[in-house]
């Protein structure tokens, strides 16, 4: 039981035990004499002394204090700070032992999503049960959010039950925020089936009038799946529809289906159409997706217009529209424009954020220019911009493609330091590098370096790197490397085996010879 289980259990029982004082003057563990109140209230006329009779002890008890009373929004806090979600799970069942407490849809809410997000479905099962033989007004919020719980956990059959739970439980009939909601995470999660079945339940027992946002959902369930012509279709019965019409949204979603099938005259034009004929301007989101589909169509100087013309109409290109155009002319092999893109961006003061850094420094890697792509690097120091692994590892590949492997060794030193952190990958870019030209001395160390700090070389590597140090005559440093690849469980090819024995026995060291047959044995035990 937690720290906040206990308090609340002092809170809620009351005291068990009294607190007692002997009033006896005999009592041993007393150290001065009782002396009564009494003798104090008449001075002048005192008593005589009681006769020696044997004084019967009594005991002073305090009061029964009253437990505190939790109400519900404390009740609310103590479970919503409680990390164990059964302990969340006692908290709630104890608070609705006090008299006069009963739960409500507040405290049904906040438990669930503890249970949910802990996956404690059977929990949530047992609550939703109990909620059932409740009085108190539930509201389906309670509901929306368990649909986004189990739908983060890929249970899209429990999506549709909690969306089913509603009606009996809220004793209302769903919403269309409901309805749209369980929609759209059926259709992010390309829950064809499911859609569509639920699709045609919620027409026939609910009588669904959709309104904009669910016919959006379904055109962007059809262009998902690649049928364009479907997700038109779905605009035309929009169209007809008395609440609701096309919005930006429904346009976007279209021209981004268009680009994704590669109909960039058709997205071109359903832009324009919507411009003049519906009089809907378009936002930063919607020019990106024209961007982003002329960009990866090849077409990057259509992309490049589409910018200027976006700027021209009053609407400031934001950081992922410049990504977008960067990203086009890299892949172009344009890295000039690339690196004008990148500075111009800089000059509006938007920031890139990793992963464009990253891939700017990827096809500079590729081109061979690593000292600009380094040079970006301290950009990203400068502009405290955090590079990660993958950034990393990107350089180190451009470096060692390069053949300057004592600034690569040098990262792979200084950087934990500093910070960093580097996954196994880093290691075996470069020492894959140095068996691949060679390096062995400089292989050697780097093994000596990964083995240390916990990563082991990879398998073919590895013994590529024993055969070559054998066959420089490298036998001491083979030995070593061999010995410290053990310790991690690393199992050498016979053939590894073989040479490294033949050349110990070749040099006349034969105790190291039977040792490392005392390890073949060993391992193949």
């Amino acid at each position: 039981m937690t720290k906040t289980l206990k308090n609340l259990c002092c809170l809620m029982n009351p005291f068990l035990e009294y607190r007692c004082f002997s009033c006896s003057p005999s009592t041993p563990s007393s150290p001065l004499p009782w002396i009564s109140p009494l003798q104090y209230l008449n001075r002048t006329s005192p008593k005589p002394d009681p006769p020696p009779t044997e004084v019967a002890t009594t005991t002073v008890v305090e009061p029964r204090k009253k437990s505190k009373f939790i109400s519900h929004a404390s009740a609310i806090n103590l479970i919503k700070r409680e990390t164990d979600p059964q302990c969340a799970l006692e908290i709630f069942n104890s608070v609705a032992k006090q008299k006069g407490f009963s739960h409500n849809n507040a405290t049904y809410a906040t438990i669930l999503h503890k249970l949910a997000q802990s996956k404690k479905f059977q929990a949530v099962d047992a609550v939703l049960h109990q909620m059932t033989y409740e009085t108190c007004k539930f509201h389906e919020g309670l509901f929306i959010n368990l649909m986004k719980q189990f739908s983060k956990f890929s249970l899209h059959e429990r999506v549709v039950e909690m969306f089913d739970a509603i009606l009996p439980i809220v004793r209302e009939k769903p919403s269309l925020k409901a309805i749209s909601t369980c929609l759209n995470l059926l259709v992010e999660s390309n829950q064809v089936d499911l859609t569509r079945k639920f699709l045609l339940n919620s027409k026939k027992s609910l009588n669904l009038e959709p309104n904009t946002c669910i016919f959006n959902i379904l055109v962007k369930h059809h262009c998902k799946n690649g049928d364009i012509d479907s997700a038109f279709e779905v605009v035309e019965e929009m169209k007809k529809s008395p609440v609701s019409c096309p919005n930006l949204i429904t346009y976007s979603t279209l021209i981004s289906g268009l680009c994704g099938s590669g109909r960039l005259k058709e997205a071109i034009e359903l832009f324009e159409g919507m411009v003049s004929k519906d009089q809907i301007l378009p936002d930063a989101l919607t020019y990106n997706v024209l961007i982003n589909g002329f960009c990866h169509g090849g077409k990057v100087d259509r992309a490049l217009k589409i910018m200027e013309f976006m700027k021209k109409n009053g609407c400031n290109p934001n950081v992922f529209n410049y990504s977008a155009l960067m990203n086009g002319f890299c892949n172009d092999g344009r890295l000039k424009e690339a690196k004008e893109v990148f500075d111009e961006m800089k000059s509006l003061g938007l920031k890139l954020d990793a992963v464009g850094y990253t891939t700017l420094i990827n096809f500079f890697c590729r081109a061979g220019r690593v000292d600009e792509a380094m040079d970006l690097l301290k950009d990203m120091r400068e502009n405290k911009c955090r590079a990660d692994t993958v950034t990393f590892n990107v350089i180190l590949g451009g470096l060692c493609r390069e053949g300057r492997f004592e600034e690569a060794l040098g990262m792979l030193e200084r950087l934990p330091y500093e910070g960093f952190y580097l996954n196994k990958a880093s290691y075996r870019i470069v020492l894959n590098s140095l068996c691949r030209e060679g390096e062995l001395q400089k292989a050697t160390q780097l093994v000596g370096l990964m083995l240390g700090r916990g990563f082991l070389p990879h398998f073919a590597t590895s013994n590529e790197l024993l055969i070559h140090l054998c066959e420089a005559g490298r036998v001491g440093d083979a030995v070593m490397a061999l010995l410290g690849l053990l310790e991690l469980g690393f199992k050498p090819e016979l053939d590894s085996w073989a040479l490294l024995v033949e050349l110990v026995c070749r040099e006349r060291r034969l105790l190291p010879a039977f040792e490392l047959l005392d390890d073949l044995v060993i391992q193949e035990m």
